[in-house]
């Protein structure tokens, strides 16, 4: 069958925040809170997903909601129903969503980033080096050092 530890443990992963955002339907909340788990490698390919019953329940939501948002999980490839199972991750789920969260970042999100950086006066490498100061002249004055 399939391990119940990894699911009771990923089950309070899921539900480590109970917050909800008011703008946005439950059944999307915990959507996105199992695509992360997906990309934080918490749940790994083949593992069976917190049951509906659980989640339903830790979270005092109808078991309806959750189902809704596992069924979006189902629709977009990343998660296979097994009958009498429950729900599992896909092979290649974590890899199809690591390429949607790139595109997406590229293009909605990025734009605004490197708009900001371009505001502020930063520079990559800045970035990168963790160097950025809060005060520009800092830099100007280290680089005439």
């Amino acid at each position: 069958m399939y391990n119940t530890k990894l699911n009771q443990e990923a089950s309070s992963d899921l539900l480590m925040d109970r917050d909800w955002i008011d703008g946005q339907p439950i059944y999307r909340q915990l959507r996105d809170r199992v695509v992360a788990m997906i990309l934080d490698g918490v749940l790994n390919e083949g593992d069976p997903l917190p049951s509906v019953r659980n989640v339903a329940a830790d979270y005092r939501v109808n078991p309806l909601t959750v189902l809704k948002g596992y069924q979006e999980l189902v629709d977009e490839g990343l998660v296979e129903s097994r009958r009498g199972l429950g729900m599992f991750v896909k092979p290649g789920a974590r890899k199809l969503l690591l390429e949607a969260e790139r595109r997406k970042f590229l293009s909605e999100e990025w734009p605004q980033v490197h708009a900001r950086m371009q505001r502020l006066g930063l520079r990559p490498e800045e970035l990168l080096e963790g160097t950025a100061t809060r005060d520009p002249s800092a830099n100007a004055k280290e680089k005439e050092r």
